[in-house]
C-alpha cells in the first residue's frame, strides 16, 4: 500500500541516562531516517513528550528523577496508544520484563543490544502501531455521526435543516474530538487534555478549552444518544447511550 503516511519521518523520544550510549543510539536512528529527541532523565522525558510531537518512545528503565516505569505511566496517561519500548540493564530479569509489559510496553530490550536489533524492533512496532491507513482514523460516533480525524471533518448522516452534512473542524477541535473518541465512555482528565492540545494548563488555556468543548457539544447535539459530559472537578467523558 502506498500513501503519504508511510513517507513521513517519525520522531522518537529517547530517554537514556548513559551519557555515552544515548548519543550513539540517537546518531544511529537519525542515520536510519528518524528524528530523535534525546533526554537523560524521566522528568525531562515527560516534559518533552507534553510539549512536542512524538511518535515513538524509548525509555531506559533506570532513569533518574522518575524511573522509566513511572515515566511510561505518565506518558500513557497523556496518550494510551503511543508505542513505548523499554531498555534495561537488568539482563533477562523476568520480574522487570513483566513489570514493563504490565505498564503497557510494546517491547523490552536488555543491554547489551545491537543497534540493528533496536532498529528492527522500532520498525516492526511502527508498522503496526503508527503507520495507519487513513480509514483507521475514522470514528463512528453514535448513529448519525462519523469523524475523519485525518481530514478534520465531522459528518452528520441524519436529516436536519439546522446542521450541514459536513463540518470542517479546526485543528484544536479535531485534536479534542480525537482524544474523546480514543477514550470513548472513559473520563479524560482536564490536565491531560490541556497538556496534549495546548501544551500547558494555564487558566487562560483552560477557559479556551471550555469554549471549544461547548462548540463540539453543539456539533454533536442532533443525536440525543451522544453526550459529551463534564465530570465535575475531573474532566470530560464522551458517552454513547444505546437504546435497549
Amino acid at each position: 500500500m502506498k500513501n503519504k503516511e508511510k513517507m513521513r519521518k517519525l520522531t522518537i523520544l529517547l530517554a537514556e541516562g548513559d551519557l555515552n550510549l544515548g548519543p550513539i543510539v540517537k546518531t544511529f536512528l537519525e542515520k536510519n531516517e528518524f528524528n530523535v529527541r534525546l533526554v537523560t532523565d524521566g522528568q525531562a522525558a515527560i516534559k518533552a513528550y507534553s510539549s512536542e510531537e512524538i511518535d515513538f518512545v524509548i525509555l531506559e528503565t533506570s532513569l533518574e528523577v522518575f524511573d522509566g516505569y513511572t515515566t511510561a505511566e505518565q506518558i500513557r496517561d497523556l496518550d494510551p496508544r503511543i508505542p513505548i519500548m523499554f531498555i534495561s540493564d537488568k539482563h533477562k530479569d523476568i520480574d522487570s520484563i513483566v513489570k514493563g509489559f504490565k505498564i503497557g510496553a510494546d517491547d523490552y530490550v536488555c543491554k547489551p543490544f545491537s543497534m540493528e536489533e533496536v532498529l528492527c524492533r522500532v520498525n516492526a512496532i511502527s508498522r503496526r502501531s503508527i503507520i495507519v491507513r487513513p480509514e483507521d482514523n475514522i470514528f463512528e460516533i453514535g448513529e448519525f455521526y462519523s469523524f475523519d480525524y485525518n481530514r478534520h471533518i465531522l459528518t452528520y448522516k441524519g436529516d436536519s435543516k439546522n446542521q450541514p452534512s459536513e463540518i470542517k473542524l479546526t485543528g484544536k477541535e479535531s485534536e479534542l474530538l480525537n482524544i474523546f473518541c480514543l477514550s470513548m465512555n472513559q473520563t479524560v482528565d482536564r490536565t491531560v487534555i490541556l497538556q496534549k492540545v495546548w501544551k500547558n494548563n494555564s487558566y487562560f488555556n483552560a477557559r479556551s478549552m471550555d469554549v471549544y468543548i461547548t462548540k463540539i457539544r453543539k456539533y454533536l447535539s442532533n443525536d440525543p444518544n451522544v453526550r459529551l459530559a463534564n465530570q465535575h472537578g475531573v474532566g470530560f467523558k464522551l458517552t454513547i447511550h444505546k437504546e435497549s
